[in-house]
């Protein structure tokens, strides 16, 4: 595995939290400043990486609740059929 490959799994298999609180830091350090151009746009490549991360989780949770307010509006309509 390429190390951009790996770098990339290991961001895919982060929970919301750990990704969330990563990317907190990778921007405080962006913005304080002091590092290399190249630090940077590493920094910046891990951002990226870890707001796909929390954007899928996300996309995921609202899809989840979607289906859950879906389910219960169906499971509404079937009780209000049979009165």
């Amino acid at each position: 595995m390429t190390g951009k490959t790996e770098q990339t799994a290991v961001a895919e298999a982060l929970g919301y939290e750990q990704a969330r609180d990563e990317l907190i830091e990778v921007v405080r350090r962006l913005e304080a400043g002091g590092t290399s151009l190249e630090e940077s746009l590493a920094l910046w490549e891990r951002g990226e990486e870890l707001a796909k991360v929390c954007r899928r989780w996300l996309d995921g949770a609202r899809a989840r609740l979607d289906a859950a307010l879906a389910e219960e509006e169906r499971g509404e309509e079937a009780d209000d059929g049979e009165q």
